[in-house]
């Protein structure tokens, strides 16, 4: 039998150029810090680890799990565990995601249809910025346009902007942060109210972001509640990340029955696992133990704030979150200087014009939040 002729081996770049989208080429990844040995607070994650003894029971209960099967009903035990929970409207249904993350992207897989019938566009996905990154990264990854509208000078909607916006492009998902990421404060509510009435108006999807509620001083859904018949366009996200179980990775939205039931067409199979969902309802058996964690964390809240507002040169915004917006005289000299004394926060400074020499630091535990101003104020 005669061998092969030999062929030259693929040229790796070629195939790249040519079969990877040129809008993702141009992109960054979604960049993790590396904490190793540091005190972590650039991610605004509950600090405080489950007790030793509820650790024993759910690592027993998690080693009994049938891993060998796919995931099952039990799913189900845990949306209607949720929506007791988040005591979810009459009327409304309730999605799971792999995070917030997911049911993003599957929002804008949804609603990615190919030409917009009344504007004979594509579809635009609309957000004020600075925001979440991943409004506007599902839209560019699934093909929609992405508008951003800038905030106040004082982290505030900029209500006339917004609703010009929505006449003008008509989008399909419009985005509100309630509180916002990564100002932390919640939108006044006559300006909401206005956004998302003309969100409908145009035919849209008003989706309400309370990734942050459990250290929040309101959640939008008692407006929802009080008002079923104006929010049949709406859904209202949460995840449990910020609850304190961000390594589970569950996020939910809830919805007009009708509404959802479209949305879900669109999820995965099995894209909550057994081990995702087992933890997920252990907590909500345990929610008093995760309630009196976010008590103290706004206690903290309170303290950081105080400390950080007498700081010189510092100024401090308002928190509705588990985070904290700074100003400081110089956001990467803070930074670094923070970093080398082993305290990881975020550098937002150059997210956005409005963001200019800000940082965002977490809400973290007592002794993390000690070492945390200490850092600062000799960073400064």
């Amino acid at each position: 039998m005669t061998a092969p002729a030999s062929t030259a081996p693929p040229d790796l770049d070629a195939i790249i150029q040519r079969r990877i989208r040129q809008d993702v080429l141009s992109m960054h990844a979604y960049a993790i810090q590396d904490s190793m040995g540091m005190v972590k607070l650039d991610a605004m994650e509950n600090p405080h680890r489950l007790p030793a003894e509820l650790q024993d029971a759910l690592g027993k209960r998690l080693g009994a799990l049938a891993l060998n099967r796919y995931p099952d009903g039990r799913v189900n035990d845990l949306r209607h565990a949720l929506a007791a929970y988040a005591q979810m409207p009459d009327g409304c249904d309730i999605m799971l995601g792999n995070g917030s993350d997911e049911l993003i992207s599957l929002l804008a897989m949804a609603c990615d249809v190919p030409c917009d019938p009344v504007t004979g566009k594509k579809p635009v996905i609309l957000a004020p910025l600075p925001g979440f990154v991943m409004y506007a990264m599902s839209a560019t990854l699934q093909g929609l346009d992405f508008v951003g509208v800038t905030l106040t000078a004082d982290f505030e909607l900029d209500e006339a902007a917004m609703l010009a916006a929505i006449t003008q492009h008509q989008p399909a998902i419009v985005y509100l942060a309630y509180p916002n990421n990564p100002t932390a404060n919640l939108w006044k509510a006559d300006a909401m109210a206005r956004i998302i009435d003309a969100t409908g108006a145009v035919g849209g999807l008003a989706v309400i972001d309370e990734a942050y509620q459990p250290f929040s001083s309101r959640t939008y859904l008692d407006t929802i509640r009080a008002q079923p018949e104006q929010h049949t366009h709406v859904l209202l996200m949460r995840t449990l990340s910020k609850f304190g179980l961000a390594g589970v990775r569950l996020g939910y939205m809830m919805g007009p029955k009708a509404l959802i039931a479209q949305i879900d067409k669109v999820r995965p199979p099995y894209n909550i696992s057994v081990l995702n969902y087992e933890c997920a309802l252990f907590a909500l058996e345990h929610a008093d133990v995760f309630a009196a964690q976010a008590t103290e964390l706004r206690a903290q809240r309170t303290r950081l704030l105080a400390a950080l507002r007498a700081m010189p040169g510092v100024k401090a915004w308002d928190s509705d979150a588990n985070m904290i917006l700074v100003r400081v005289p110089d956001a990467q000299k803070a930074f670094d200087g923070l970093k080398a004394r082993g305290v990881l926060v975020k550098n937002v400074s150059k997210m956005h014009p409005l963001l200019a020499q800000c940082l965002r630091l977490t809400v973290g535990t007592a002794d993390e939040n000690t070492r945390l101003l200490a850092a600062l104020l000799e960073s400064l």
